[in-house]
This record gives C-alpha cells, structure tokens and sequence, in this order.
C-alpha cells in the first residue's frame, strides 16, 4: 500500500481515538462514580480536564509541528496519550484519574493538531478531496458512535476497559507512524514562538475553563469572572505580541482572508450547534426514554451510518463544487435536522428524532470534508500545521462553549417549569442525570421533572438549529474560493525537507 493511503489510516485512527474519549467517558461516569466514591465535581472533571488541556494547546502543538516536524509531534503526541490512556485506567481514586485524563488531552493536542498538514502533505489533487472526505467520515462517527463502545465496553468489561482499549490500538498506530509516515516542517523552520506559546495557551486554558466550568461554578463567581477577564487579558496581550513577532506562531493578516474566517465561523457552529447537542441528545435518550447506554448507541446508528457514506462522496465533488457550497447546504442541513428532532412529547419514542438524524447525517457528512480542505487550503504547505491547529481550536472552542451555553439555557429552562415546590437545586440535578433524580419526590415529582426536562429540550433544540443555520448562511457568504493557495507538488512544496522519507524502524 502506497505511503499516503498508510498515513490517511494513522491520522484517521488518531481522530477516532481522541474525539471517541470526548464521547465514550460520559456512559461510564455512573460506574466511576461507583466504584471510585466519586463526587458529581469529579465526574465533571473527568470531561472537562481533558477538553482543558486539548483546547488550549492545539494551536501550539500544530506550529510546533511546523518547526520541529509535524511526524515527531504527532507520534509523541500518540505515545503521550496511549501512556495516559493506561494510567487512567489504573487510576484508585477520583484526583488520580482526572489529573491523567488532563494528559490524556495533551497527547491528543498533538495528535488532532497534525491530521491536516500530515493528510495534505501526501494527497493531492483530487486525490485530496478524496482523502479529506474520509477525514470527515471519521469524525461524525467517533463523536456519534462513543456511546455504543462505550456502553459495549463498560457493560462486559469495566468503565477501565473504555481506557485500556486505548493501549495496544495506540502502540500500533505509532509503530506504524515511525515506519510508513514521512516527516515534514517548513522548509525553513521559524525559531519557537514561547512567548505567543505562553500567552494563548494560558488564555485559552482560562477561557474553556470558565465556559465547562461556569455553570456549575456561577458565571458571576469570583472564579469564572476572574477566569474571563484573564482569558481576554492575555488575548490581548497575544495579539499584541503577535503583531510585534518577527515569527509568531500565528499569522494575524489571515483572518483578513475571508475564506479563512468562513471556515472558523463553520467549524464553530457545527460543534456549538450540533456535536454539542450530542450529550443533551444522550441524556434524552437514556434518562428520558429509559434506553441503556449500548441500546442508545444503537438509535445513534443512523445519523453516524449516514455522515460516514456522505463524507466521502462530499469529497470527492470538492474539486467540482466549492467549498462554500458544502457550508452553506451541509451544515443548513444540519440546522434542519436539529429543527426536525424539535417537537418531542413526554409520550415519544425514540423514533421522533429519526428524521432529524437523517437530515443531519446527511448534512455532517457534507460538511466536515470540506472545513479540512479549506482549512490547510488557505495556507502553504510551510504553515499547514498552524492552520489545522487554529482551525480545531475553533471546533473545540465550538463544543465548550455550545454545551455551556446550551446547558445554561437548558438548566433555567428546566427551572421555569418546574412547580414551585420544587427543592433547591432540583434543575441543575434533572440537567444532568435526568427526570429520574426526582423519584423520591414520587410519581407526581417524576412528571413534573419529565414534563421540564422534555419542554427545556425542545428549546435547546431549535437555538442549536439556529445557530448551525446561521454559521450556514455566514460560511456560504463569507467563503471564497479565490483565498486558497493552490497546492505544489510534494517535492516542491517540501524541497528543502532533508527527512522526507520515512525513517527506518
């Protein structure tokens, strides 16, 4: 098999790995719960440290991918988190298995951060678009498949086995990454930009704190005002010294490139409208309509099934169709479907979410092949790595401030419905683990919760339709094909790259 066909299966198994930790943690949490004596804080935590630490070094894992070589960083990448993996899954107590879910998360930062650059370094032409097509198919189908490994996982094995499984797919796909992958940097590298490194990823680490952490903190706590204020402190400071660098890890004058912007406003509404609504969508069907977590991994089948044939067709017109076309009709489809699952009763089955799924399959699969082409498609191949990297900040970004968001207005709308005799703090427990919290209030309580939980529901629903249909609107717009650089031959683009073959094992 050629060189390029064995890096396209690294890098997809990269992706699925580390988007399927975001999702596959979440069916496990009532079992770490148990057999941990963790409390509702710590479980948070088990999501939210790795989301920390993956936002917040994207961007400098993929310009030190540029510089030091986008291989090297990716492998290391690889091993960090396969090693993390492992001590997850030993972890005795609640501290010891978020601190190492925050490695975890380093790992993947260099893991997701070269995808990209390491797919457009060996494919191009249509040939590209292709490639970039079964990129997409993978993410749709680790974020929406998690709960059913998870749940398969967990049921016959142990929530530790949701980690271990990790272990020997990771010593695999590095092994392969050293034998088949070819390394590649700038022709020229840049020395190490430490003082932008400082500043955005400090800004960002505050700034996705405040945004997982703000609803259960109070967004009007010392603690989240603080975290904000820092974050739009050091951004500021980013900016300005990025303006000021003669090598700044990222190139401000881009976003006056309006294909550019397009793409981040599309990778932002996608994850804030859609893959955020994933675990709002989970907790539906397990704790509304009373499905096991394999059984709703199941119900998921037909809006990964779909998104995984798409994306691939997606690519391959690419060449023929351009990309602000995918933006504009795949994520409006993807809004749709979000406005089509809108409607549920106290009485539904899962079945009044089909159709939405459908639609929105459809519309991921259209959509996620061509926010990568776009987004190395902006660049010269020397700045391929910083461009994946800004461009899955903006997608992690999305996901962080979609859930915070959705579960804010999710959360006070459960809350406006309840009776006044609800207990205090009953909304934020219904949010988050369902109607059935309130079974010691008895069947009448239980009704009460459900009849919340399902309206609140509903409302989430059609503000993440809108807000898909509107990141549709802008990235059809905004996008023009005229902003990307058209790609070299390999061995022009990288002539200067003194290790382009792989090295030997």
């Amino acid at each position: 098999m050629a060189r390029k066909w064995w890096t396209l299966l690294a890098t997809c198994v990269a992706m699925f790995m580390l988007l399927l930790d975001i999702t596959i943690v979440n069916v496990a949490l009532p079992d770490i719960q148990r057999e941990l004596d963790a409390s509702f804080s710590d479980l948070q935590w088990v999501i939210d440290a790795y989301a920390l630490t993956l936002a917040a070094l994207l961007l400098t894992a993929g310009s030190l991918g540029d510089r030091l070589g986008r291989r090297r960083v990716f492998a290391i990448g690889f091993g960090i988190f396969t090693i993390a993996s492992l001590l997850c899954g030993l972890a005795t107590d609640p501290t010891m298995l978020n601190v190492f879910r925050a490695v975890q998360g380093i790992g993947a930062a260099g893991m997701l951060a070269t995808t990209l650059a390491l797919i457009a370094q060996e494919f191009h032409g249509p040939e590209r678009a292709t490639a970039f097509g079964i990129w997409g198919a993978t993410i749709g189908g680790a974020v929406a498949i998690g709960p059913l490994v998870g749940g398969a996982l967990t049921d016959a094995l142990g929530w530790e086995w949701i980690f271990f499984v990790n272990v020997p797919i990771g010593i695999a796909a590095i092994a392969l990454t050293m034998r088949k992958l070819a390394e590649s940097r700038a022709p020229d590298p840049e020395p190490v930009d430490w003082p932008g490194v400082a500043t955005f990823s400090v800004s960002l680490f505050l700034l996705v704190f405040a945004l997982v952490r703000g609803n259960a903190e109070g967004w009007s706590s010392f603690q989240i005002t603080g975290s904000l204020v820092g974050a739009a402190v050091l951004m500021l400071g980013f900016v300005a010294i990025e303006l000021r660098s003669r090598h700044p890890m990222l190139e401000l004058s881009l976003f006056r490139k309006p294909a550019f912007v397009g793409v981040s406003l599309v990778s932002f509404a996608l994850h804030a409208g859609m893959f955020a609504m994933f675990l709002y969508i989970t907790i539906y069907i397990q704790s509304v309509l009373g499905y096991s977590p394999l059984e709703a991994g199941v119900r998921f089948l037909p809006i990964t099934l779909l998104s995984f044939f798409v994306a691939p067709i997606a690519g391959r017109l690419l060449n023929k169709v351009p990309a602000r076309v995918f933006f504009g009709l795949g994520l409006g489809l993807t809004g749709l479907g979000l406005l089509l699952m809108r409607g549920v009763s106290v009485d539904s089955e899962w079945t009044a979410l089909l159709a939405g799924f459908l639609v929105a399959g459809v519309g991921i699969g259209m959509t996620n092949p061509a926010i990568g082409s776009t987004a190395v498609g902006v660049v010269g191949p020397a700045k391929a790595g910083m461009a994946s990297g800004i461009n899955n900040t903006f997608r992690q970004v999305g996901i962080a401030t979609g859930i915070a968001a959705l579960g804010a207005i999710f959360q006070s709308g459960i809350e406006s419905r309840l009776p006044a005799s609800a207990p205090s703090g009953a909304a934020e427990g219904i949010a988050s683990a369902g109607p059935g919290v309130a079974e010691q209030g008895g069947p009448q309580a239980v009704q009460s919760a459900t009849d919340a939980f399902v309206g609140a529901f509903n409302e989430i629903l059609l503000i993440g339709g809108i807000v898909a249909l509107v990141g549709a609107a802008l990235g059809l717009l905004v996008t023009r094909k005229s902003d990307l650089v058209v790609q070299g031959a390999p061995e022009e683009a990288f002539a200067e790259e003194p290790t382009r073959e792989p090295a030997a094992a």
